[in-house]
């Protein structure tokens, strides 16, 4: 191999590198905003009302918002996933490269911790704290299967149809819904579940309760896109049996 072939392999590489930390630092920046809004309008919630009903609803209507912004910013650079499961998945469907799939993942975990922390600065508490909140139970579990499951099954579907501009709003609905008829308030994601628990507040959730939790996600990501399948392939299948 010549010098010259050696200096371009060599740039190439660097470029894919820069390239990958761009997108990890997206990932970064967009999990950290959104913990940072979980966690924050959870203790907003709880200092304006007593009510854990009102309390609910202002930590649900600041997080499907700012869900929506940031996947309508952050989508067309890294594909605004700010969740390990769905960046799994969306590697088992080869819509990911397996390179991005680590830097992806740590982006994600640090990302929601420091938006944990940046949210207990903001209210002047301590910056870092250990969760109490228990959440273990078999509901728990089934809600948190369930939650996830349908945000992969949304996500998927609407990419099959090539209609990804619907994402930012289709995902934010989901998780809006699912924040109050699933038992577990929709976490539906194992970043932000580990973010969580570096906050003591109406948010958290204790380190007990990360396992099960992330497990019960994990087996919800598989299962949405086992069904998502089904659903396309059924759709696609209907589709030419008309034609």
């Amino acid at each position: 191999m010549g010098l010259h072939s050696c200096l371009e392999l060599h740039n190439c590489t660097q470029n894919r590198n820069l390239n990958t930390l761009r997108l990890a630092l997206a990932e970064f920046f967009g999990t950290l905003v959104l913990v940072a809004t979980v966690v924050g309008s959870g203790i907003m919630g709880t200092q304006m009302s007593s009510d854990p009903g009102v309390a609910l609803l202002i930590n649900t209507l600041s997080t499907i918002f700012v869900l929506a912004l940031l996947i309508l910013i952050l989508g067309p650079i890294s594909g605004a996933h700010f969740n390990p499961a769905v960046t799994l998945v969306m590697w088992a469907k080869k819509l990911q490269p397996g390179t991005h799939v680590l830097p992806y993942v740590i982006a994600q975990v640090a990302g929601a911790i420091g938006g944990a922390i940046l949210a207990n600065v903001m209210f002047d508490q301590a910056p870092i704290q250990i969760a109490t909140t228990e959440r273990v139970s078999p509901g728990l579990f089934i809600g948190e299967i369930v939650a996830t499951a349908g945000l992969l099954v949304v996500i998927l579907v609407f990419i099959a149809r090539d209609q990804a501009r619907f994402v930012p709003f289709a995902v934010a609905a989901w998780i809006g819904s699912a924040y109050f008829f699933t038992s577990s308030t929709s976490f539906a994601n194992p970043a932000v579940t580990i973010g969580r628990v570096f906050s003591d507040s109406f948010a958290g959730i204790a380190p007990a309760s990360v396992g099960p939790f992330v497990l019960a996600q994990l087996i919800g990501a598989a299962l949405g896109a086992v069904l998502a399948w089904a659903i396309i392939n059924s759709t696609n299948k209907k589709e030419n049996h008309v034609g």
